[in-house]
């Protein structure tokens, strides 16, 4: 039993937000999927929430595509990339529970 993230669980359900009472990893980010994620936040915190304006600005900084390895970022591109991000990393914790 891990009592920290019973916590955290009991805390998802006490503030009406069930679906985070087990939001977690299945395994780690790669690098280049921490990259994506750190360029988001970014990108999202200089109030950029269009999603073509966002993979504009993922093309201007160079980010990498984890999965296609591509830098030419555009909607399509971007739509592809964060669907089979999640695909994978659901698979995971579906494998795994709590474990990155």
């Amino acid at each position: 039993m891990d009592a920290f993230k019973d916590r955290l669980s009991q805390r998802a359900r006490d503030t009406s937000r069930p679906a985070l009472a087990h939001q977690s990893l299945g395994r780690p980010l790669t690098d280049a999927e921490t990259a994506l994620s750190q360029a988001l936040m970014a990108i999202m915190g200089e109030r950029v929430h269009d999603f073509a304006e966002v993979a504009k600005e993922l093309a201007a900084r160079g980010v990498t595509a984890p999965i296609s390895g591509r830098t030419d970022w555009d909607l399509a591109l971007l739509t592809d990339e964060l669907s089979a991000l999640n695909k994978d990393l659901d698979a995971a914790y579906a494998e795994a529970g709590y474990g990155a």
